[in-house]
């Protein structure tokens, strides 16, 4: 197995574990999409490409080690300690590996859109809409998602570490990344350091009953978390007068079930979305985008009250949709 050492926003390997509603929902409709949004990093060593810093040490053998910050949270800090541990994995088999965290600002790629901070999803909003028609409007500006400097920031090298080795030497340095490549499809699987990172942060991996086990606990409590919420009284009243806003809005409303209701306005959108939408000319693109601006803005303020209390009761019972 290859891994190309890209920037998604998830990571270079996978997913936060906490899975907020508004990603999972929206990689339903537009995984392929929601790629291009791009993500940012807390980089040791070059001390560039965060929106903060994180210091950094090396080993005695000259691995780069970040600094766990203080006061990050428990999920934050073992992508701290799976980034270190691979970089000293990579050192031993020779290979330099850069260490790479996200900080909170880049764990949700549409985080300023989606209305858990009001003031920011306004400033988002008032520009790029829900972000579907800016990227042909904007195309250079790296913030809008689907804009062609995003796509280009998506697939940019997080590093250097793969400079000046030749081809045999890059395949040699992604067998000690992943493990070797596997010699069937069904064999594949992450392993080399990458394997050694995760175990150091989270522990040995559960046997297959064990893993299915913890799976179905967490769906159950997942599924708990969304009956509970959307039987909240205090969030089934504010999506009624949400959903009698949008409805006064002339916007249409497909759910009123309080899970459903926090991004079912952009979500119903993107269903809608004409399949050349990313490649519209500027001057097409343009009264789509202003539309776009209006409705984002109405779903804004009607669910402002709605928003501000779901978001606060979902921190306590985490709900990432029944199909997460």
């Amino acid at each position: 197995m290859s891994m190309s050492k890209i920037g998604p926003p998830g990571g270079r390997r996978r997913m936060p574990e906490t899975r907020r509603p508004l990603v999972t929902a929206l990689a339903v409709s537009l995984l392929p999409l929601l790629a291009a949004c791009g993500g940012t990093d807390t980089k040791s060593a070059a001390g560039s490409g965060g929106s903060s810093s994180s210091a950094a040490t090396t080993t005695v053998d000259g691995a780069t080690q970040l600094t766990v910050p203080d006061g990050v949270d428990d999920a934050t800090k073992k992508q701290y300690i799976e980034e270190n541990a691979v970089a000293v994995c990579m050192k031993k088999q020779g290979f330099t590996y850069t260490p790479h965290v996200q900080t909170s600002a880049a764990a949700d790629p549409l985080a300023g859109v989606d209305g858990e901070d009001y003031a920011r999803a306004k400033k988002f909003r008032q520009k790029y809409g829900f972000g579907y028609y800016a990227g042909a409007v904007y195309p250079n500006d790296a913030n809008v998602p689907f804009s062609k400097a995003a796509m280009a920031k998506r697939s940019a090298p997080l590093d250097h570490d793969e400079d000046g080795l030749t081809d045999a030497q890059k395949k040699a340095y992604d067998a000690a990344l992943t493990g070797p490549p596997a010699k069937t499809k069904a064999e594949e699987k992450v392993g080399g350091c990458t394997e050694v990172g995760r175990v150091a942060a989270h522990g040995p991996a559960l046997s297959a009953a064990a893993e299915k086990n913890a799976e179905k606990a967490r769906d159950e409590a997942n599924h708990a978390n969304g009956l509970a919420l959307n039987g909240d009284p205090e969030l089934v009243q504010l999506a009624q007068q949400f959903a009698t806003c949008l409805t006064g809005q002339g916007i249409q409303v497909s759910t009123t079930q309080p899970t459903g209701m926090v991004d079912m306005v952009r979500l119903d959108i993107s269903k809608q979305l004409p399949e050349n939408f990313m490649s519209l000319s500027k001057d097409a693109a343009l009264p789509l985008l202003n539309k776009d601006i209006g409705i984002a803005l109405k779903d804004l303020d009607c669910g402002k009250k709605f928003r501000a209390a779901y978001f606060t009761k979902e921190k306590a019972k985490p709900y990432y949709g029944e199909d997460g």
